[in-house]
């Protein structure tokens, strides 16, 4: 079995400055990874190359944003608990301040005409977003005939408005029994067990002890906490996918807001550096001002984040057991069709025109031949205000 050189150890202060660095600039979600991988690896010399990818795989295969989970397992490894923390804080500050700050603008500007006319262009370029996002995904993940039936399922699911999280689960099971051919993956010790239950205690307590608080105090904010604690927890494959379960939540449970208005959220967030989770503060604004903001921000990230420091130390036994893998392997394939039925259900949301239907065309045709995100959503932002 491969070792791993014990790695140095960074200040805290240095690991926040690093990461919120990166976090000002971190536009594009997943594209961010490289950039974190640059800094950690040969810029700093904080972990090594065989490390770093270890922690992608890791990262890729629990819930939560990837670039997030990726940042705070570079802390972990090297200040443990303390330097994941720093590493989460610094790298997903600048996302949380500025959504929170535009979506006080949306409160309170909205029903300028101007404004307005823009958002309605967004809608449509929204819709442009998760399908690109779709078939990036559906080219990556599905394979096989297998991977393509178990995509059509979850998404059939949810397309008819079933609860995306059983969607997630049936099709897990049934990946249990299609994909039983699938092998394990290689083993590698480079993990540091050394008191991983009172790291996860550390956490747990806590966020356990702040739930029952808001439940007890402050009702509605606790219903803000739980829904994006579970989006957060059965969000496999990435930031993208916690929209769907967003989604369904907010506005098929709660009737928090239609779909239209959480559509402006998400275009908000692909203004923002950081992941498109960081919806969840624009929709704990609307519900409930500031204090929501911060309550669905870190809530939408706590889940992931004590499943990584849980995962971590026993993820080279993890990522050697076939049951593990048949698992990853179904909830990405799952979530290709969440992704689509989402798009889905947006295009008939949308306030479609025949301009609006050129910005969105524009939008997708601009990323699907590599166009960033950010100056897609600003170019069809300037096209909007224009055109419509």
């Amino acid at each position: 079995m491969d070792q791993c050189p014990p790695p140095p150890r960074p200040g805290l202060t240095a690991i926040f400055r690093e990461f919120l660095a990166l976090g000002l600039t971190a536009f594009g979600g997943p594209a961010m990874v490289p950039y974190i991988r640059a800094m950690a690896v040969d810029k700093r010399g904080w972990l090594s190359d065989e490390l770093f990818r270890m922690g992608m795989a890791l990262c890729q295969a629990i819930p939560g944003a990837t670039a997030m989970q990726v940042a705070a397992y570079v802390g972990l490894r090297t200040r443990g608990l303390s330097g994941a923390l720093a590493a989460y804080v610094g790298f997903g500050l600048p996302a949380f301040v500025l959504i929170t700050l535009l979506s006080h603008l949306y409160v309170t500007s909205r029903d300028l005409a101007l404004v307005a006319t823009t958002f309605t262009g967004l809608k449509v370029v929204v819709v442009a977003l998760v399908s690109h996002a779709a078939l990036n995904f559906a080219s990556r993940y599905l394979e096989r005939g297998a991977d393509k039936a178990l995509a059509l399922l979850a998404g059939l699911i949810f397309g008819l408005r079933g609860n995306p999280i059983l969607a997630i689960v049936g099709v897990c099971l049934l990946g249990l029994v299609l994909y039983r051919n699938v092998p394990g993956g290689k083993a590698m010790d480079c993990q540091d067990r050394s008191g991983p239950w009172a790291r996860l205690a550390l956490l747990a307590v806590p966020c356990a002890a702040t739930l029952g608080l808001l439940w007890a105090l402050a009702p509605q904010l606790f219903a803000i906490a739980w829904v994006m604690f579970k989006v957060d927890l059965f969000a496999f494959g990435g930031g993208y996918v916690s929209l769907p379960l967003m989604l369904h939540e907010v506005t098929d449970v709660r009737g928090w807001m239609d779909a239209a208005t959480l559509m402006d959220g998400i275009a908000l967030g692909q203004v923002t550096p950081g992941p498109i989770v960081i919806t969840a503060a624009f929709v704990g604004y609307l519900l409930a001002g500031y204090v929501g903001a911060f309550v669905g921000a870190v809530f939408a990230f706590t889940p992931s984040f004590i499943i990584l420091v849980g995962v971590t130390p026993y993820y080279d036994r993890l990522q050697a057991s076939p049951l593990f893998q048949r698992l990853v392997r179904a909830s990405l394939a799952s979530l290709v069709g969440l992704m689509a039925a989402m798009a889905a259900r947006f295009a008939v949301a949308a306030p479609w025109s025949p301009l609006g239907g050129l910005v969105a065309g524009s939008a997708l045709l601009a990323l699907r031949m590599g166009a960033g995100l950010l100056p897609v959503v600003l170019a069809s932002a300037l096209a909007s205000m224009i055109l419509l």
